[in-house]
């Protein structure tokens, strides 16, 4: 017998689509283990990462996924080595340049999350070109966490809305959760709703620690350059295993 409608991408990998996780976050860990276990330079790894990211992100778009926040560079990455720093911002932008052309045609919406002005100028400027030439897409939004750190991002809203109190345009007793997180850098993203870490490391690493009070945290032993569509869906469904609480108790 025919099925009254064809099956989506997340029924085919026995997903239930209606439970799939709106905002997925990733802490990409492992580029560096990964090229050493292979003899090779750490930029190799995060070569490879770029181009294990490219799937992941067009997987998570089709499985359903409204929103993947990665972790690309954090504000502690400046204290690696000169030479793997200045690598990974000459893959940045090739890679934004490389890609914005195939997000753009399947209306990807990119955004970047961090202090954008304290990367180079060339860097930041295609990012900013990425953003607006895609701003008004409405299909998987894309986020990318450049220069950022959980704390670093607290510390910035929190000094706004001090700005804010200074202008007389509010109140101190006015300030409470919600209007932090409207002075965070993604305020119309929601919280994630599943946090995957790969390489097996339990830390957070300074990433969305206002936004993943109630994340579900998935960890997998597999380095970055090796996690594919097979393991984004094993945390997905690993994800719709969860009975979500939020701090209540549910019977």
């Amino acid at each position: 017998m025919a099925l009254s409608h064809p099956l989506t991408p997340a029924e085919c990998a026995g997903l239930d689509p209606g439970r799939i996780p709106a905002h997925v976050a990733i802490i990409m860990d492992g580029n560096g283990r990964w090229a050493r276990a292979r003899g090779q330079d750490r930029l190799v790894g995060h070569w490879q990462g770029y181009r294990t990211l490219k799937q992941i992100v067009y997987a998570a778009d089709e499985l359903g996924v409204r929103y993947l926040t990665v972790y690309g560079f954090s504000s502690e990455n400046w204290r690696r080595p000169e030479e793997e720093v200045s690598g990974l911002m000459h893959l940045m932008l090739d890679a934004m340049r490389a890609e914005i052309e195939e997000l753009v045609q399947n209306h990807i919406r990119v955004r970047i999350s961090g202090r954008l002005h304290e990367l180079p100028p060339d860097l930041r400027a295609e990012f900013e070109d990425a953003m607006r030439r895609t701003a008004d897409f409405n299909r998987m939004t894309f986020n990318l966490a450049i220069n950022y750190g959980g704390r670093a991002e607290v510390v910035d809203a929190v000094r706004a809305l001090a700005h804010a109190v200074q202008r007389g345009e509010m109140a101190p007793e006015a300030i409470d959760e919600a209007a932090i997180a409207a002075h965070l850098y993604a305020p119309d993203i929601p919280d994630p709703d599943l946090l995957i870490r790969t390489a097996g490391e339990l830390r957070l690493s300074n990433f969305l620690l206002w936004e993943t009070a109630y994340a579900e945290i998935h960890v997998t032993p597999v380095c970055w350059p090796d996690f594919n569509r097979e393991h984004l869906i094993a945390a997905l469904a690993d994800y719709q295993k969860r009975t979500r609480k939020f701090g209540a108790v549910v019977e």
